[in-house]
């Protein structure tokens, strides 16, 4: 099976799930070549949702010691990052199994992706993307870097493109 059909343009507050690593490349590193999808997310083009799950481990990351950052810029990243989201939570009896992800940190990612109804999760994590194809995903919402999905913004390359 393919993966879940996305086409440009994108309508305005398409919902998503960002992975960790991609709301870090976004808000901690400010990643210049990630820029237009940071905009979509802060002005409401895209709607990410998550869980409590997801933001306690945003929070955790941002304060490994190898980032070096200040307790005031974690505390100012998370809460920039949540006050954007639509929170959900947790589900005791979903629609649909799920495939498990091999690292266990990713199977939340999945899970909001499915009981929030968003049709894209974000993610650069090999792992993650490779499930992307697995019918009961496929069927419900894509997986796609950030890098892919940002092609299909409004923007200086505009035009009817689609990614399966």
């Amino acid at each position: 099976m393919a993966t879940y059909p996305l086409e440009a343009p994108l309508p305005h507050g398409l919902p998503v799930v960002l992975d960790t690593n991609v709301v870090l490349s976004l808000w901690m590193f400010e990643d210049p070549a990630l820029v237009r999808l940071r905009t979509a997310v802060e002005n409401g083009s895209l709607q990410p949702f998550t869980r409590e799950d997801c933001l306690i481990e945003l929070s955790r990351v941002l304060a490994y010691s190898q980032f070096k950052q200040p307790h005031e810029r974690q505390l100012e990243i998370a809460a920039s990052y949540r006050a954007r989201c639509t929170l959900i939570d947790v589900i005791e009896h979903p629609v649909c199994e799920l495939p498990n992800c091999l690292d266990r940190d990713d199977q939340k990612f999945l899970e909001v992706a499915r009981d929030s109804g968003a049709l894209a999760l974000l993610s650069r994590d090999k792992l993650v993307l490779k499930l992307a194809r697995r019918p009961v995903i496929a069927s419900r919402f894509a997986i796609i870097t950030p890098e892919r999905f940002q092609v299909l913004l409004p923007g200086p390359h505009e035009g009817q493109q689609k990614l399966t």
